[in-house]
């Protein structure tokens, strides 16, 4: 299994990026996907996820509104959109997959998540 994060790079606050997750060697739609970042000297921390089919989405409060989760499973990729950025954004974001099994799933534990990649990073100027 393989996922691969690209889009990140520095941005001016209140810029935008898009990131993109490709996947392979995984059954995709079978696949609860999220966006976890970590910035220096933090935890890891959840941004958002979105369901097998993009009908349920997730997001951390401080994102809401300004980031958006998207998927394509034909193509085995998930992005996100993000608007509005500032400088606490500042991260290595990665891309992770949760299979969804018949007990559910939990979107925002990083624990939950079988695969990862291997992250890129944006960052913010104020």
């Amino acid at each position: 299994v393989q996922l691969q994060a690209s889009g990140g790079g520095l941005v001016q606050a209140g810029g935008s990026l898009a990131l993109s997750c490709a996947a392979s060697g995984l059954t995709f739609n079978n696949y609860v996907m999220g966006w976890f970042r970590q910035a220096p000297g933090e935890e890891r921390e959840f941004v958002s996820a979105i369901s097998r089919n993009g009908g349920a989405t997730y997001y951390t409060d401080s994102v809401r509104g300004r980031f958006t989760i998207s998927r394509d499973n034909d193509k085995k990729m998930v992005y996100l959109q993000m608007n509005s950025l500032k400088p606490e954004d500042t991260a290595v974001f990665y891309c992770a997959a949760q299979v969804d099994s018949m007990s559910g799933y939990q979107p925002k534990s990083p624990r939950s998540y079988n695969y990862w990649g291997q992250g890129t990073l944006v960052t913010v100027s104020s």
